[in-house]
């Protein structure tokens, strides 16, 4: 069976998250039924990592086997035919080899965390963005930040429905920049604990606000406590940016 690698974006807003579940439409039975639409058949989407509600996508990945070959092209505009008038779309299909895995072959995953920094509400970014009225302090957000990458125990910033084996992982690099007034913290390692990006942000957030140090974000990580984390952020602001592979 032809397998075939999927490059999709979407608004998470209206899901209950990236995969399939019984209290509500998910993205992945939005992509499912688009593909049965297309080709007549049931189909199994898988992902290379499951997002919460309202968590957003701009280069989400998957695979899919299909019975038949069918032209890239072909497939990413009839699926995306078949999926209006949901905000879910396939920018990128390509054939790919039996081997290819969207979630096993993943070498890296990189997300974003928009905050909207100003008084005024949100209009355009509303349920796109975090909008956070007390001035940030993104250069000492970041400097905070550093304490959080590499090699850690991350019970502290990790939900307690998380389902990984092990809190350890492996941070590769967290930044914080700004830009006029919006505040953009990436994220990017091989893989995250569940709630792991929202808790770091919501503890840096504290830092901005000049509630808590760099010192006190390196003491919540050395406590593997989940009580000594800072108040999640909320899942408008995170979007899964790009997903790497070999």
């Amino acid at each position: 069976m032809p397998r075939y690698k999927l490059t999709i974006e979407y608004d998470g807003s209206p899901f209950v998250g990236w995969q399939a579940q019984t209290n509500g439409l998910s993205v992945q039975h939005v992509l499912e039924a688009g593909i049965k639409g297309f080709c007549g058949a049931d189909v199994k989407v898988h992902g290379a990592g499951r997002t919460d509600a309202g968590v957003h996508a701009l280069g989400q990945v998957a695979h899919v086997d299909l019975e038949t070959p069918v032209a890239p092209d072909t497939l990413r505009d009839a699926v995306n035919a078949h999926m209006r008038p949901h905000p879910v779309a396939i920018v990128e299909a390509v054939p790919v080899p039996d081997s290819f895995e969207a979630r096993f072959s993943a070498v890296k995953r990189h997300y974003m965390y928009r905050i909207v920094n100003r008084r005024a509400p949100l209009t355009l970014d509303r349920g796109q963005a975090w909008l956070v009225h007390k001035p940030l302090d993104a250069e000492a957000m970041h400097a905070a930040a550093q304490a959080l990458v590499g090699h850690h125990d991350f019970t502290t910033f990790r939900s307690v429905q998380c389902q990984a084996k092990s809190p350890v992982k492996t941070v590769d690099e967290i930044s914080v920049s700004r830009y006029a007034e919006e505040i953009e913290i990436v994220c990017r390692a091989r893989s995250f604990l569940h709630n792991q990006v929202r808790s770091f942000v919501g503890t840096l957030k504290m830092v901005g606000e000049g509630k808590w140090t760099a010192r006190d974000v390196a003491r919540a990580l050395a406590a593997k406590d989940r009580a000594a984390c800072g108040p999640v952020a909320p899942p408008d602001g995170l979007y899964l940016l790009q997903v790497d592979y070999n």
